[in-house]
């Protein structure tokens, strides 16, 4: 059976149907040569009146081939830029043919599957949540360079098209037709491939139905071309709009403005030969690969559940008991509740858990006020939701979350007094970002039935839960962990027990590295911008700000109690500055009275001026990559150190947590990936530098040596 189905019906219409070997249609190797073949099979058809093209998956077409694309290499940029320009040929005769041609989408068209759609003249999609339309190559690193660019630019202008382009904006039928990106809906399946006919038949002696817009003689580009008066000024400001973005650590977005700019200026053909040099450019850049090895291929690997064990059936959570309402509960409590989970919202009173219950209510009023749910709905999730002080009304549940503070005598006594009320073979999850997991679980009855399940706040925004196994946690109270995860549409990292895990531990030396480069004289603020400037979200002392001092300081008191005094290395620099901060002056973070900045009412902030007296020397010297080579080197070595241990199981559970959890810069792919790109043994000899001169703590984990003995890289 071909790949491509060719079916000529008594009217004349052809309907090609896209059956590509295994489970997507793809712009694999097979892909050039029948796309070539069917189109000139096509111009040559005697008595053609119409094309549908449609699919025999559940996609319609899932985009390109990435491992071609993850496996190309700098020397082979040429032959890849060929490649994309006889793809587009043929895509180019597509739209040339004499007849309308229908994209029949049945299914979820992104990236490549998406400008096979635009190189058609007509666009029916079936109108389901399943189907996502749009560009998202961006997130790869890459541009849609199967002529996305120029077309979206030229169908909806350049002021419209480039949020699709800039941000890969996924959209649904509904809004792809407000938008104009298709042309109707269907309501389904069974009425996709009649309804494309019908069109087909409707522009019997039709000239203009067979021609794209972009070729009719006189064609404007809507909103107008490059040189018009009111988009001179957006292709002025857009560049600076766009480095404040990615302060210039991002290279598609850069090549995907330059030739969306070049597609409102030139003409049709030579914008395409542009967007094609973009794209084989990309391809072969370290950000490319860095995203597309993590955002693809490792995300789908840790969102397929390879960190679940394989043989326990799924684990449906029903009613999820969240102890404590304060602002991880209260998140806990909503996201459980929009995903149709019952919760039993607990504190010491009523009120509190009331008040916690607000919360869910404030952010469903807004969803209401924007449009994106009904009042009905809103009741609905509501409802789920019980806030109680008494424990009898934890009777039944098969999960329950404890959500309290960092204190494991507080945690224990809970475990204690509440955990009577599990279902039968009900799992335990303990909400903690630092405290070990194996020593919590001492205080169940049932050890195996422990888990570590750290949500990141606020929990309805951020998208990682790590979940951390103690040393008897048992594979179904790990299934259930992971499975109640994917049901609350999170992403679900699995690691192994050690305080502060995985995410808390490495994103510590972010704190520790920046207060150790204070206390040697470097103006703060410097090493605050330093961080954003290699790609962190926000600076180390704004964030540690934001975290709040005090809560480290009481972290440090938790594992002084419990005889931890030195467990990643020495964190002098960062106790001394805490101990400055919090005991001496008061300052516990920006929600205590300031910390490294004071705040003012309107959000603002500046440095603490007594910062400066205490630890600034305008005599101390020290480059702006070092600083950057610090700030990053010690969360990268943390996290080998993870894996070294096996605190961290995998890879990709390594590199998707540290971008999804602690921030990561996103050209990195993550801090093992960074590694693979930077080059191990480089990386091994600027450890050996930067250990010479600041410190021991910058020595290259063995793992390094032992990936480099074997001629492996960190997969």
């Amino acid at each position: 059976m071909s790949i491509f189905q060719y079916e000529k019906d008594a009217d004349g219409i052809v309907t090609v149907t896209m059956d590509m070997t295994g489970p997507v249609n793809s712009m694999s190797a097979e892909f050039n040569p029948v796309m070539k073949a069917t189109v000139e099979r096509l111009e040559k058809e005697q008595g053609l009146t119409g094309v549908v093209l449609a699919s025999a998956k559940k996609t319609f077409f899932a985009g390109g081939d990435l491992n071609s694309l993850l496996a190309t290499t700098p020397a082979q940029t040429q032959d890849f830029f060929n490649s994309i320009e006889a793809m587009k040929a043929d895509f180019r005769r597509l739209e040339k043919l004499p007849v309308p041609v229908v994209s029949a989408i049945n299914g979820a068209a992104l990236g490549g599957g998406f400008e096979i759609c635009l190189a058609t003249h007509y666009r029916i999609a079936y109108n389901h949540k399943s189907v996502q339309l749009g560009l998202p190559e961006v997130s790869l690193g890459l541009l849609p360079g199967g002529g996305g660019v120029v077309r979206m630019v030229n169908l909806l202008g350049l002021q419209n098209a480039l949020p699709f382009l800039l941000e890969g904006k996924k959209v649904t039928p509904e809004k792809a037709l407000k938008a104009g990106m298709i042309h109707e809906m269907v309501d389904s399946l069974e009425a996709l491939i009649p309804s494309a006919k019908a069109y087909i038949l409707e522009q019997k002696g039709n000239q203009a139905a067979s021609v794209q817009p972009w070729d009719v003689k006189g064609f404007k580009i809507p909103g107008g071309a490059a040189n018009s008066p009111k988009l001179a000024q957006v292709i002025m400001a857009a560049p600076a709009m766009l480095a404040k973005k990615t302060r210039g650590l991002l290279p598609a977005p850069e090549q995907i403005l330059d030739c969306a700019v070049e597609a409102a200026r030139l003409d049709f053909d030579a914008a395409m030969t542009i967007e094609s040099r973009g794209l084989a450019y990309l391809a072969v850049t370290p950000e490319a690969k860095n995203m597309i090895n993590t955002f693809f291929f490792q995300m789908n690997k840790v969102n397929g559940g390879a960190s679940r064990p394989q043989a326990i059936e799924p684990q449906l959570t029903k009613k999820v008991g969240v102890l404590g309402a304060g602002m991880m509960g209260q998140g806990i409590a909503y996201v459980s509740a929009m995903a149709g989970i019952e919760v039993i919202l607990k504190d010491i009173s009523e009120q509190s858990a009331e008040k916690g219950k607000a919360y869910s209510e404030n952010l469903l009023a807004k969803r209401v006020a924007k449009g994106r749910m009904s009042e009905a709905k809103k009741a609905a999730v509501l409802a789920l939701i019980k806030p109680t002080a008494d424990d009898n009304d934890l009777q039944g549940c098969d999960l329950i979350i404890e959500a309290v503070f960092e204190n494991i005598e507080l945690k224990n006594k809970i475990t204690q007094t509440t955990e009577k009320f599990l279902a039968q073979d009900g799992v335990w999850g303990s909400n903690t970002s630092t405290l070990p997991i194996t020593q919590l679980a001492e205080a169940s009855s049932k050890a195996e039935n422990f888990i570590g399940i750290h949500f990141f706040s606020p929990v309805d925004k951020m998208p990682l839960v790590e979940i951390i196994c103690g040393d008897n946690t048992s594979d179904v109270a790990l299934a259930k962990a992971f499975d109640y995860t994917k049901q609350i549409k999170k992403t679900p990292i699995v690691v192994n027990d050690s305080l502060g895990f995985f995410t808390s531990r490495t994103f510590s030396t972010y704190f520790d590295e920046a207060a150790r480069m204070v206390t040697e004289g470097v103006y703060p603020v410097r090493v605050d911008n330093l961080g954003k400037a290699m790609g962190m979200p926000v600076g180390p002392l704004t964030v540690h700000d934001e975290v709040s001092q005090e809560l480290s300081r009481k972290a440090f008191e938790t594992w002084a109690d419990m005889g931890v005094t030195d467990k990643w290395g020495e964190q002098d620099a960062l106790r001394k500055v805490i101990n400055f901060l919090t005991v001496e002056n008061g300052r516990g973070g920006r929600h205590h009275k300031g910390g490294y900045f004071d705040y003012s009412s309107d959000g603002g902030k500046t440095l603490w001026p007594q910062l400066v007296d205490q630890f600034y020397r305008s005599d101390v010297e020290m480059s702006d990559q070092d600083i950057k080579d610090r700030l990053l080197f010690r969360q990268v070595i943390e996290t080998l150190k993870c894996l070294q241990s096996n605190v961290l199981r995998t890879v990709a559970d390594g590199n998707v947590g540290s971008i999804m959890g602690i921030g990561a810069p996103v050209w990195s792919g993550g801090f093992i990936q960074f590694v693979n790109t930077y080059g191990l043994e480089k990386f091994q000899t600027r450890c050996g530098e930067l250990a010479a001169q600041y410190g021991e703590r910058f020595v290259c984990p063995h793992i390094v040596e032992d990936k480099l003995s074997a001629g492996e890289t960190f997969r």
